[in-house]
């Protein structure tokens, strides 16, 4: 297992490398210039001369494969240089934005975890019944319902009920606090959101986890463990459960990857000021050097979580074994 854990590291080099060239080159591709955005960002004409001037100072005007080398070392070395329009250092630009975007990633992964697994499951083991198709109705709503219609309508909600018990209305506070500091303010503002992504979330994982489990549960193993007189109790939980498991842990991680970055809708209507709500203004402002460091951010997300993916199927079923 230490081996496979060392060489998926190792692999995981080339992966960066191949995806910093990759969004090097699109994103020199594409039509704007910062320095032009940025000097003309008043409506005022923009100086030949101040232009070059910032290329200069942004290292633009250098060839292109000085720049793509300068960025891989400062990538593999941690050091994301300045941001091309806000002149601020880009690791303190992410470092003040990840905490609550993962914060909400790891509460709605959460909630969706609690909800879909259980009534996945039972939905599975109660085929046909009334209770199965009151969860498939919950599942399919969940994933066809707007993300930001969700969120809208879960902020009007809150904001009559607040009227009607208190006199006053309510809505969640916009300036984030960690919850080391304030607790209840910090829930108060993530708790919302979470529950507006992990519903979703946990619409599409309890499809797959019904889906898993009816399959499984038709296995010769499954009848043979009945068979041999054990409690229901065991056969599902200990014999169709951690096999059903399998893509459910699947889906679970790369949704939880997707989260960190792709949070831009809810951002925006929660108003959180999140690293999708930052990666959507970084591309407006064509602002390279931070977009580059937010997709690089998000690559790194996406290989850690595949290996702890993977790590978490050999536990799940003793059959794999990695070597």
């Amino acid at each position: 297992m230490y081996r496979y854990i060392v060489k998926r590291l190792l692999l995981a080099v080339p992966t960066l490398a191949g995806a910093a060239a990759l969004v090097f080159l699109l994103l020199r591709a594409i039509p704007g210039d910062v320095c032009v955005i940025r000097l003309g960002a008043g409506g005022t004409h923009v100086d030949p001369a101040s232009v070059a001037a910032c290329h200069h100072q942004l290292g633009l005007d250098q060839p292109m494969i000085v720049q793509f080398l300068a960025y891989l070392w400062h990538t593999f070395t941690f050091d994301f240089g300045i941001s091309m329009w806000s002149g601020n250092r880009v690791i303190e630009e992410i470092a003040l934005r990840l905490p609550i975007s993962m914060e909400v990633a790891v509460m709605a992964t959460v909630i969706a975890v609690l909800l879909a697994v259980p009534l996945g499951t039972i939905s599975a083991l109660k085929e046909g019944t009334m209770l199965d198709h009151v969860v498939r109705v919950l599942a399919i709503a969940g994933i066809a319902t707007p993300s930001f219609w969700l969120g809208i309508m879960s902020m009007i909600l809150v904001l009559n009920v607040s009227s009607a018990w208190t006199g006053r209305p309510w809505l969640p506070p916009i300036d984030y606090v960690s919850p080391f500091q304030d607790p209840i303010r910090n829930l108060s503002m993530v708790l919302l959101p979470a529950i507006t992504v992990g519903y979703r979330y946990s619409a599409v994982t309890m499809r797959i986890t019904r889906s898993a489990m009816l399959e499984v549960l038709r296995e010769d193993y499954i009848r043979t463990a009945r068979a041999k007189g054990l409690l229901e109790q065991i056969v599902v939980n200990r014999h169709a459960l951690k096999n059903a498991l399998l893509p459910v842990v699947t889906l679970i991680g790369i949704e939880f990857a997707f989260l960190i970055g792709g949070l831009v809708i809810t951002e925006q209507v929660f108003n959180l000021n999140g690293i999708g709500r930052l990666l959507v203004q970084a591309v407006q402002n064509q602002d390279n050097v931070l977009v580059q460091a937010l997709v690089m951010l998000v690559v790194v997300i996406f290989i850690v979580t595949n290996l702890v993916i993977d790590v978490l199927y050999a536990w799940l079923d003793p059959r794999i074994r990695y070597s």
